[in-house]
């Protein structure tokens, strides 16, 4: 049972695979968080709260405590917590002070869905326990739900919050974070992501300090540069040993991750919505749903953390035909023929791409309006008869013809300034009035909270889509969101505008997935703009960055595994020199290095050597043979190229009989010196034959002795496939 309620002590203990939470209700009144970490089996804790010599007491009656010095579930602001608060109401009268207390709980098998939002979910009512505390201010009859969800089989606890307006008042909410842990201690490193275009996930760890460091975003995207992710590491704690907690949000657009460290050196942790230019009004009756945080322990350091992500996102947040199926190893046209598109040279590299052993035709950018380069035709949303004579519909049906699947490329939610949308409806641009625009690629951003807006969109796209044999569709987008309002919104509401955007980016996608449900869709935002948790509900895939080098995305893919699987990664090899930063790589590296995700090549195929062309038929077979074990199996990443010059890691079947090995030299040394490569993950008394040799190790061997590493040029690389000797 994975939460117990201790009535006589008021504690609510849930068990989450082999981790516990506990929480207490502190003078029948008050949640606060007791504890969170390796599973107990008893909660009988005595009360070691106290008071401060210079705290106030918020219950004049009782000078035994005040909140300044205690571990709050959910804090508001203005009643001894001098800490930020996880939530802030204003009401009519201005004030901005609230106080819950507790009212009643609920414990129930299963997970509830949250409206609107995508979140993790149960396939069955077993494999989960939720609980909700409810708690209430009086004064202006607000009723605040805190969800609590335990899995059994992970030691996953998500959490996110909702907000019901029982008074006769219109509140503002100011700030509504989902999630909110304060830990007894500081003795912590931070762990996020951060990066640029092109650079996503860089891996960066630093030590607490006293005050608060923010990892956010204000772009209306998760953004490339900060995931809606943290993890707090104990200061021993490494790839396969020590403490970590970690804290994903399932969203899209502006996120806080806050982390306090205070006068009494108690760490509090926050996160959800970003409290910067977001309010939203509560009328009468309403409610408001944050998103979900999932809240991950280890005690096996980052990498059973990343695991165990990688375990709940593939199978309990994907959803779709494609979340257990492989992925059709597919072209797409981007980095082959840019804007150049016609039906002749479509075709010749579809002839090439079926001879290799290719099964999708992903046409890209330039096929619609007048899209000759990128500034025009953006919301026009039609074929360009110019360069495809016979429309999508012939093109299709030739790629057909040849036994290849056809996808193509969207950005729906933009509209160029030079386009027959926008000299129609200039009024359908996110924008202040008055203000001038910003461009960013030469576009704008469409606003997506009307619904005439995501109407037209979604007819234009659903007119393509029934026009031809699709099957994938890219879904991207080139740029944030700047001068942000609604022209439809009054000005009391102008600062929902940032949230409402991802709601109806939501119900779009939504309304395509369940009406298209065959399609294969996959998101992109620039590449990793949007590379998070919400986006993978709705698209098994995401396009891990624009940067295609080999060698850029050692780094790129091993951050972006720190939280998300293989499975979701979208990985493509290209030509070279490369056209990001003009380096050349064997084509050996950039084939095993894209096998690390959603295997797929983005070049002119018919430039290919015959040598070249006979080493992509090789490649092509070693993924089919591999591609269940990179998105079943478990990852253990083995070289830190952060910190190395070369990278490694390694992907295991659950059962333990099957892996395949990656390792990939950065730059050559002169007269290098021995080393060995180190697996992970294996069964220590299991025999393993390296496929294709008569080599034979045994686990223990393999993990605690390792193998050889050659000495190698410049980005050289090799792979072998372990299987079990029967």
């Amino acid at each position: 049972m994975p939460i117990i309620y201790d009535r006589d002590n008021n504690i609510f203990h849930l068990m989450a695979g082999d981790s516990s939470y506990i929480i207490k209700i502190f003078k029948n009144k008050y949640p606060v968080h007791l504890y969170w970490g390796k599973k107990l089996n008893h909660s009988h804790f005595s009360e070691a709260f106290i008071t401060s010599p210079f705290g106030p007491n918020p219950d004049p009656n009782d000078k035994s405590f005040t909140f300044d010095r205690m571990l709050l579930e959910y804090p508001s602001y203005g009643n001894s917590d001098f800490r930020h608060p996880a939530f802030q109401i204003e009401q009519e009268d201005g004030s901005r002070i609230t106080q819950l207390v507790f009212n009643n709980y609920r414990i129930y098998k299963g997970k509830p869905k949250l409206e609107g939002l995508p979140a993790t979910y149960v396939e069955t009512e077993d494999e989960a326990e939720t609980l909700e505390l409810e708690l209430i201010d009086e004064l202006i009859n607000l009723k605040v739900i805190l969800f609590y969800t335990a899995y059994n089989d992970y030691n996953v606890i998500t959490r996110s919050v909702k907000f019901i307006n029982e008074g006769n008042q219109k509140l503002k909410i100011l700030r509504a974070l989902s999630t909110c842990v304060d830990f007894d201690h500081c003795n912590f490193d931070l762990l996020h992501l951060w990066g640029s275009w092109a650079r996503e996930r860089y891996v960066e760890r630093v030590p607490l300090m006293h005050g608060i460091k923010i990892i956010e975003s204000s772009r209306g995207e998760s953004s490339h540069q900060h995931n809606p992710f943290i993890a707090l590491l104990s200061k021993d704690a490494t790839e396969k040993n020590g403490d970590v907690y970690g804290f994903s949000l399932v969203y899209s657009g502006n996120f806080a991750a806050n982390v306090e460290v205070d006068q009494f050196n108690t760490t509090r942790v926050t996160m959800g919505i970003n409290p910067f230019e977001f309010t939203w009004i509560l009328d009468k009756g309403e409610t408001f749903q944050t998103p979900e945080v999932v809240m991950v322990y280890s005690s096996q350091g980052i990498g059973e953390m990343s695991r165990t992500y990688h375990r709940l996102y593939r199978k309990r947040l994907v959803r779709g035909v494609y979340r257990d199926k492989r992925r059709p190893i597919l072209v797409n046209t981007w980095e082959a023929v840019y804007f150049n598109i016609n039906e002749e040279k479509l075709l010749s590299l579809a002839k090439e791409a079926k001879e290799l052993g290719i099964e999708l035709f992903v046409l890209d950018d330039g096929w619609f309006g007048r899209r000759d380069d990128d500034t025009s035709s953006l919301g026009d949303w039609y074929v360009d008869r110019r360069k495809l004579p016979s429309g999508l519909e012939g093109l299709g049906n030739k790629l057909k013809e040849m036994g290849l699947k056809f996808g193509l490329w969207f950005e729906p939610e933009m509209v160029s300034p030079d386009s027959e949308l926008y000299c129609k409806h200039p009024d359908w641009c996110i924008q202040i009035k008055g203000r001038t625009l910003s461009q960013c690629r030469n576009q704008y951003v469409l606003d997506i909270t009307r619904k005439e807006v995501r109407d037209e969109i979604l007819r234009m796209m659903k007119e393509i889509i029934k026009s031809a044999p699709i099957e994938y569709i890219k879904w991207d987008m080139n740029r944030p969101l700047t001068e942000v309002g609604s022209l439809a919104l009054p000005p009391e509401r102008q600062k929902e505008v940032f949230h409402r955007y991802v709601l109806a980016l939501y119900e779009m996608i939504e309304e395509l997935t369940t009406e298209f449900p065959y399609i294969l869709f996959e998101g992109c935002s620039g590449g990793g703009g949007r590379f998070d948790p919400g986006i993978l509900y709705y698209m098994p895939q995401i396009w891990t960055s624009d940067n295609t080098d080999a060698i850029e995305r050692l780094k790129i893919q091993w951050g972006t595994s720190i939280v998300y699987p293989a499975s979701t990664m979208g990985a493509h090899v290209s030509a070279v020199p490369n056209h990001q930063v003009g380096r050349i790589t064997p084509l050996k590296t950039r084939g095993y290095v894209a096998m690390s995700g959603v295997f797929g090549y983005e070049m002119d195929l018919t430039k290919l050597t015959p040598e070249e062309k006979e080493l992509v038929k090789e490649q092509i077979e070693m993924y089919k043979r591999v591609w269940y074990i990179v998105f079943e199996g478990d990852l253990y990443r083995l070289i830190n190229p952060f910190e190395e010059n070369s990278a490694s890691w390694m992907f295991v079947t659950p059962d333990k009989r099957e892996a395949f090995v990656i390792y990939v030299n950065i730059l050559a040394e002169p007269n290098p010196p021995f080393k060995k490569l180190k697996l992970d993950g294996l069964d220590p008394n299991k025999k393993y034959i390296i496929e294709g040799t008569d080599k034979e190790y045994y686990g223990d061997e393999l993990m605690n002795i390792g193998i050889n590493i050659p000495p190698m040029r410049d980005f050289d690389s090799f792979a072998f496939i372990l299987k079990e000797k029967s």
